[in-house]
Formats: C-alpha cells, sequence, structure tokens
C-alpha cells in the first residue's frame, strides 16, 4: 500500500508542481512503481532483472498502437476536424434560430441545441464551444443578450461534446474498463438529450430573473424555417448513418468511424467548403491530437498495471466491505472525489487517474460498467465549467478577449447546478441511461 501512496504523491508533484504532461508522469510512475513492487531500485540499476517492468512498457505501448479497435479514435477525431473546417456550425445554428429564435433567451437556447448537434458529429467540447464562439456570440451581442448568459450558454453546450456520440472519451473509457464501446455509445444518448432539455430550462430561468439577459430575436416565417432545415441535411444524414448504423448493428464502431470521416469529406467537397489544402492541415491535426491521445491512453494504462499489481483495487473493497454502507453511498463518495478533482484538473487527466483506480471497484460492487461510464463522463462535463480550472470556459475566454473568465464563471452557475441535477437522475434512475443499451444489445 506504501508504494501505492507513494506513487500518487510522486505523480501529484509531477503534475502540478513540475507540470509535467500527464502522458509521460503516468507512464514514469507505473514504470518505476512496478519496479519497486518488483524490489529494484536505482542501486541496481543495470541490473538484467529490470527486464520485467521494461517487458511491461514496451508491451503496453506495441499492444495498444496495435490495437484495431483503438482506430476508432483517429477517424472520429478526423470526421470532427472535417466537418468543424466545413462551416457546419452555422447551418446548425441557423436552424435552431430559426425556432427558437423569437422567444426571450431564445438565442440562448439556439446555442445550446446547436451546440448539441454540433458535438455530435464534432465530439469534442473543447472544439464545440471555440467554434460555436464565433458563431454564436455575434447575434447575440446584437440582440442586446448580456455577456454572462450568452457566454455561459456556449460554455455549458460545449460541454456536451464528450457525451453525445460519437466521443472519444467514451471509446477511451472503454478501452480502460473493456466494455463495448457500442453499448457505451447507446448509453450516452438519452443523459445527452436531456443535458440539452435542462441547459434550456436553466436559460428560460435566467431570463425569468432578468428579463434584459436575454431579450426575443426576430420570428422566422415558415419558409424561412424551411429553408433552414435545408442546410443541416449533411449534418444529419452522417448523424444517422453512423450511430444508426452503429446501433442497429448494421457496423462496427470503428467502420462506423470510417464511413463518417469519408461521409464528412464527401460532404465537406460538395459543399465547396474543402479544398485540399484545408483536407492537408486537417489530416496534420488530426495526425497530432491522435499521438497525443494515443500517448495519454500507453501512460494511463501503464500506470493501471502498476496499481493492479500493487493490488489497490482490492485494498479498496476491503476497505469499504469493512465499512458496512450501501454500495450506492459508495457511488456517491465517488462522485464527490470527481467533484473536488474536477476543480483542479482537466477532464481527460482525471478521468485517465481515476478510473483506473475506482472502475474494479464499482464492478466488484454489483454496478454495470456501462452505467458507471456515463456517470464518470457527466461528472467530467461538470468539470469542464468548474472554476478554477473550468477548461470550457478558459477556452471561451482565450476566443472572447473582450470577456473575462470571472463572468463566464459567474453566467455557468445556474448550469452546472442543473447538471448536478442530471447527474443525480442518472444515478438514481438507472433506465435513463441503460434503457437504449438493454433495448438493443441485452
Amino acid at each position: 500500500m506504501s508504494v501505492v501512496l507513494i506513487g500518487f504523491a510522486v505523480l501529484l508533484v509531477l503534475i502540478l508542481v513540475l507540470r509535467m504532461p500527464i502522458a509521460f508522469a503516468m507512464g514514469i510512475v507505473g514504470f518505476f512503481g512496478f519496479a519497486m513492487l518488483q524490489g529494484l531500485g536505482f542501486d541496481n540499476l543495470f541490473s538484467f532483472r529490470w527486464t520485467a517492468p521494461l517487458t511491461l512498457a514496451s508491451n503496453r505501448v506495441v499492444e495498444t498502437v496495435q490495437e484495431y479497435s483503438l482506430s476508432v479514435i483517429p477517424l472520429f477525431i478526423l470526421m470532427g476536424n472535417i466537418v468543424t473546417r466545413s462551416g457546419l456550425s452555422q447551418e446548425l445554428y441557423n436552424a435552431s434560430y430559426a425556432f427558437l429564435g423569437h422567444r426571450k433567451g431564445g438565442l440562448a437556447m439556439s446555442t445550446v441545441l446547436a451546440c448539441g448537434g454540433f458535438s455530435a458529429i464534432c465530439g469534442s467540447s473543447l472544439a464545440t464551444s471555440a467554434t460555436m464562439a464565433k458563431v454564436a456570440m455575434p447575434p447575440m451581442r446584437k440582440f442586446g443578450y448580456s455577456d454572462s448568459l450568452a457566454t455561459a450558454s456556449i460554455a455549458a453546450g460545449g460541454t456536451l461534446g464528450i457525451l453525445i456520440p460519437p466521443s472519444v472519451i467514451l471509446v477511451i473509457y472503454g478501452l480502460l474498463t473493456e466494455s463495448s464501446i457500442r453499448e457505451l455509445f447507446a448509453a450516452g444518448f438519452i443523459p445527452g438529450i436531456l443535458g440539452i432539455v435542462l441547459y434550456m430550462a436553466a436559460v428560460r430561468y435566467v431570463v425569468w430573473r432578468n428579463p434584459a439577459a436575454g431579450p426575443a430575436g426576430e420570428r422566422m416565417t415558415f419558409k424561412e424555417r424551411i429553408t433552414a432545415l435545408k442546410g443541416i441535411w449533411g449534418v444529419l444524414v452522417l448523424f444517422t448513418i453512423v450511430m444508426g448504423g452503429i446501433y442497429l448493428g448494421v457496423f462496427t464502431p470503428t467502420e462506423a468511424a470510417g464511413i463518417g470521416a469519408g461521409g464528412a469529406l464527401m460532404i465537406g467537397f460538395a459543399r465547396r467548403s474543402l479544398s485540399l489544402l484545408g483536407v492537408y492541415e486537417t489530416l496534420i491535426d488530426t495526425a497530432r491530437t491522435s499521438a497525443m491521445l494515443f500517448s495519454v491512453v500507453i501512460g494511463a494504462l501503464i500506470f493501471s498495471d502498476f496499481i493492479n499489481r500493487a493490488g489497490l483495487p482490492d485494498m479498496l473493497l476491503n476497505f469499504v466491505t469493512g465499512l458496512e454502507v450501501a454500495p450506492i453511498v459508495v457511488i456517491l463518495a465517488i462522485l464527490c472525489i470527481y467533484v473536488v478533482l474536477g476543480m483542479v484538473f482537466e477532464s481527460l487527466s482525471m478521468l485517465l487517474l481515476t478510473v483506473p483506480v475506482f472502475y474494479p471497484l464499482v464492478a466488484d460492487l454489483g454496478f454495470d460498467l456501462v452505467w458507471f461510464g456515463i456517470v464518470v463522463v457527466v461528472v467530467t462535463e461538470i468539470s469542464l465549467i468548474t472554476p478554477p480550472v473550468g477548461m470550457n470556459v478558459f477556452v471561451l475566454s482565450a476566443v472572447l478577449k473582450d470577456v473575462k473568465a470571472g463572468t463566464i464563471f459567474k453566467g455557468v452557475t445556474p448550469f452546472w447546478c442543473v447538471d448536478i441535477i442530471r447527474l443525480l437522475i442518472i444515478v438514481f434512475v438507472f433506465q435513463v441511461s441503460m434503457f437504449l443499451p438493454e433495448l438493443l444489445y441485452r
């Protein structure tokens, strides 16, 4: 146990104090932690007995890079990058605005809905926030929206990118826990829609308290609404083919990712919004992001091997069993830990640090790992807009240089309050997240 505690302490120092990238920090701690468990130290640094930890690390690198199912990550990232460069975000916002813009707070609700639609294709919270900031902020300012409500709707709507499938975070969670990716995608759909509905309710609450914060926009005619819908046919078709194919078992998530990337490329060329230079830059961005994610996953798996070899999951289970509390109390305690960690850790870092520790305990307590994955991702969403390290907030603050981060944090308060409500619903009403997986696959 002492080795595990030392390992966690060193890991936190490397990440928080020395600012070492989490991929290298977790890999180093996992490697040397495993070596310490083998009785190795710096006094025998050149001993042949270092073969065991070196073999562990090298096998993890080779096996991860060669894992066929992991090809879903660069393909979904490529699809999202192509969609982002194709300018589909503007059409999504226009379609949402056509139906909701005439209501009080309608532009903010349109932003939330457009973020949900864009994230369903993009799969990235930070990219959704940065893109929608450029699309949605000018019209909201034109109609006199307060900066706090306008930016908060973008920041909160952007968090949906890691839950509404296809989601790279869910793919990584599935890899770490050996859970079915298609079941995770099915489980994330209803909670994602619930998030959109609750965010709209948060907007309505804000404009009820202060009508001047979100004045009504212009009412569109029926013809204008139909015209706006025509602009998003590509997104609807792409999402239907990709997710419908996965849900119905027509093709695997990896095959769906390939079809989605190819479909996004064809839509981009058909719209004449994607040049050959744009394709080249998109491929470079995708390769860079994929390499970063694969490095992080490899480091997390090495660290996971270390804590499993040290017996931490068994120790946690014995400790919890000795407390003689209901299993749901343990889940609530884990969620409290996530909320606290979310205040200081970036979302992916938090997920990779904690899931290898908690998921064996959750499984031994009899909880479904697919359900737990949705719970974890929803908590991670909350961390994206929680001070002092709300990544979506700081992305917006960087894009909108005339809006202070404090203004955005003030505006997102009602949104993370409804996120807490959604989290409690998912925790205590099991079928909210598990209805589709059980209907389709079990």
